[in-house]
C-alpha cells in the first residue's frame, strides 16, 4: 500500500506547513536524507494542549499533541519532496516541556512514533528514537517533534 494510500486510510490530511518562527527551513534535502526541522503540534496555527507535562497537561493530551507535531514534520517533508513514497523514518527526537518530576517521555513520543509507524509500516516507520525533558518550548508548546527521513 503506498503512503498516500495509508494517509488516506488513516484519515490524515497533512496540512500546510506553519511558517517558521525564526530563520531556519521547516526541512532540507542533502543526498537521500531529509533532515526536518523541530515542529510543534500547531493546528489552525494554534498550539495544542500547551502547557508542561507534570504541571498542566496530561500524558494522553501531550501523546495527542506529539502525533499532531508528527503529522506536522510529515507535511514538511511532503512539502519539500513532493511525496513521502520511498521514506524511510531512520530517527526521531521528541522534546517534552515538563515538570522537573516528569520521567514518562518515552510514553509521550510514542504520539509521533506510533503515527509515524501508521504512515510508513513496521519496516520504515520505526527508526532510533530520543526522548527527554526540557524547561520550555516555543509558544509554550508540551512538545516538539524532530525527524530524520532517508529518501530511496
Amino acid at each position: 500500500m503506498s503512503v498516500a494510500d495509508r494517509l488516506k486510510e488513516l484519515g490524515i490530511d497533512l496540512p500546510q506547513v506553519p511558517q517558521p518562527l525564526a530563520i531556519y527551513r521547516p526541512a532540507v534535502r542533502t543526498r537521500d536524507l531529509v533532515y526536518v526541522s523541530g515542529q510543534l503540534p500547531t493546528v489552525d496555527g494554534t498550539v495544542l494542549h500547551p502547557g508542561r507535562l507534570g504541571v498542566d497537561v496530561t500524558v494522553e493530551q501531550a501523546k495527542e499533541a506529539a502525533r499532531v507535531a508528527a503529522i506536522n514534520a510529515l507535511a514538511a517533508a511532503n512539502t519539500l519532496l513532493g511525496s513521502l513514497e520511498g521514506c524511510r523514518v531512520i530517527r526521531t527526537v521528541g522534546m517534552v516541556a515538563c515538570d522537573p518530576a516528569f520521567i514518562d517521555h518515552p510514553q509521550v513520543v510514542n504520539g509521533a512514533s506510533e503515527v509515524l509507524r501508521d504512515v510508513f509500516g513496521e519496516e520504515k516507520g520505526i527508526g532510533v528514537r530520543l526522548a527527554y525533558g526540557i524547561a520550555c518550548l516555543p509558544l509554550n508548546s508540551p512538545v516538539e517533534v524532530e525527524l530524520l527521513l532517508e529518501v530511496d
